[in-house]
């Protein structure tokens, strides 16, 4: 997934797969066009939900989608999953890659994790943290609930409308050099979160420096991203 402002080279840092009912946002796209498509695969995968589950649906994921881009990020999925009971439930992934401007060209990948536990410790006093070992490597992992207030006018409401997301952050340190790649997942899908976290653990797993072989994984969907320097 090269983007206009890496710096590296045009070869991707590292890849990682995405599931059946995740989506790849195109970051360039308008917003309007963005939330006519979003509106129509809702149309086509829930037809049963009411009009305003739909509409809640669309709005709430292209607010988070919005917040996503703003932060800088460098891919943003949104899912779409039918859960037990058929429930319509939607999340959105995020996937940032940061690098030091300066320093050495090699870091400690544990002690980078460890720290950066550490700083969510200080920062999210409620949240669950902690370290984890995936295929490619330690991550520092946070898992917490955000009260937020989303603009009213979104809905056609004078005043801001509540919601309670959960947010789940991978921090992985880079094996390709000094800097790590952040995955953000929220949702407001509290009650399916256990069925999410085997979602989220399958992509973490997937994660890999080396580009994957289409003949290889014919029905994969895979996605590929660069560091880029991290502007001070």
């Amino acid at each position: 997934m090269p983007t206009s402002d890496t710096v590296s080279s045009d070869a991707a840092d590292f890849w990682f797969e995405l599931p059946p009912g995740f989506t790849e946002i195109d970051l360039e796209e308008d917003t309007e066009s963005r939330l006519l498509r979003m509106t129509n695969v809702a149309d086509t995968l829930f037809a049963e939900a009411t009009p305003q589950q739909k509409f809640n649906l669309v709005v709430s994921s292209e607010y988070i989608i919005q917040t996503m881009i703003a932060s800088g990020a460098e891919h943003v999925s949104s899912c779409l999953l039918r859960m037990r009971g058929e429930k319509l439930s939607q999340g959105t992934l995020c996937v940032l890659v940061e690098r030091p401007a300066s320093g050495p060209q090699s870091q400690d990948r544990q002690g980078s994790a460890k720290r950066t536990a550490a700083q969510w410790r200080q920062l999210y006093q409620d949240a669950e943290i902690g370290l984890v070992m995936l295929p490619y490597g330690i991550s520092a992992l946070c898992i917490r609930d955000q009260d937020l207030e989303i603009p009213g006018v979104l809905f056609g409401l004078d005043e801001p409308v509540p919601a309670t997301m959960r947010e789940v952050q991978f921090s992985v340190p880079l094996k390709s050099g000094p800097g790590s790649v952040l995955f953000v997942f929220m949702t407001q899908d509290i009650e399916h979160w256990a069925e999410y976290l085997d979602v989220l653990g399958d992509i973490m797993k997937s994660i890999s420096t080396d580009e994957p072989r289409e003949e290889s994984f014919p029905e994969a969907n895979w996605r590929g991203a660069e560091g880029r320097e991290r502007q001070r």
